[in-house]
Order: structure tokens, then C-alpha cells, then sequence
């Protein structure tokens, strides 16, 4: 009886291990800065500055967060 080739466990390796970025919230206030940026030329302009300002804040944020 012969193996098909991958199945042999001779030849398998151990896998690296995975590192995963910390949990954040840095994406739900980017988002949230968005929605309120492009909800503010229907409503108006001051939700829009504060939208855009939380969208700078939180996209500053996450960056100086992922090159820690």
C-alpha cells in the first residue's frame, strides 16, 4: 500500500506561531468619524468638522498604534 505525498508525517513541520495585532478601538471611531463626516453636509457643517476631526484623531491614532 503506498501514501499519497503530504500524508507521510515525516515530512510535515511545525507551523510558525501566529501573532495577532492587539484589540483596538481605533477602527470603530474611524468609522464612526466617517459617518458622521458625510452624514454632516445633509444635517450640518459643525457634525461634519467634528466628524472629520475624529476621523484625523482615530486614523493618527490606529497608524502611531500599528508602527509601536
Amino acid at each position: 500500500m503506498t501514501q499519497e505525498s503530504g500524508t507521510d508525517k515525516r515530512e510535515w513541520s511545525r507551523p510558525l506561531p501566529e501573532t495577532l495585532a492587539r484589540p483596538t478601538y481605533w477602527p470603530a471611531m474611524l468609522a464612526l468619524g466617517m459617518t458622521l463626516a458625510l452624514l454632516g453636509p445633509v444635517t450640518s457643517m459643525a457634525i461634519t468638522v467634528v466628524g472629520a476631526g475624529l476621523a484625523v484623531t482615530a486614523l493618527v491614532g490606529w497608524i502611531g498604534e500599528l508602527v509601536r
